[in-house]
């Protein structure tokens, strides 16, 4: 459970994470200057468990992997929108950050709305209200991949156990 931030359209990776901190790729120092053009209160004031929800075209603007990394150390457990710009979607599942596009979860939600999310289901409750908005849910592999905490432990994982399969098993098996 975790609180809403949200935001609207069009909210580039400039702004998530500006590029004079892109110095670094220490998550933690990332995660100081998470939306801080945007909104200079999120990084001292978001918690563990908070959910970002925006609109359309989250993400875009440079193909940089901090904005997601920023995120994800900021503590944000998802982020909702009506739509992810490609690469940010991409970036987001390889570092393991949630995300949903949720259009009515995103219309109906206010800033400060306490949400539950089931990134695996796809659905989004708000607390308050008991109401509930349905997202697709990721195909398993990628939820794998969340699960994972991103692409490189899920490869991390996969070549171990396929390193350690007796000749014959299927190595393509999830870890």
């Amino acid at each position: 459970m975790g609180r809403v931030w949200k935001y609207g359209d069009d909210i580039n990776t400039d702004v998530i994470i500006p590029a004079r901190y892109l110095f670094t790729t220490d998550p933690a120092e990332l995660a100081a200057h998470c939306m801080e053009d945007l909104d200079p209160s999120f990084a001292g004031k978001v918690r563990p468990g908070d959910v970002i929800v925006a609109g359309r075209n989250f993400g875009c603007g440079s193909s940089r992997e901090h904005a997601p990394v920023a995120i994800r150390a900021a503590g944000v457990a998802c982020v909702i929108a009506v739509s992810f710009a490609r690469i940010f979607y991409r970036n987001a599942i390889n570092v393991g950050l949630p995300i949903l596009e949720c259009p009515e979860a995103v219309a109906a939600l206010q800033d400060g709305d306490e949400v539950e999310v089931d990134v695996a289901a796809g659905t989004i409750r708000r607390v308050a209200t008991g109401e509930t908005f349905q997202a697709a849910p990721f195909p398993p592999f990628m939820q794998e991949i969340l699960r994972c905490g991103g692409l490189v432990e899920y490869a991390r994982r996969k070549l171990a156990a396929a390193a350690a399969a007796p000749e014959g098993a299927d190595p393509g098996r999830s870890p």
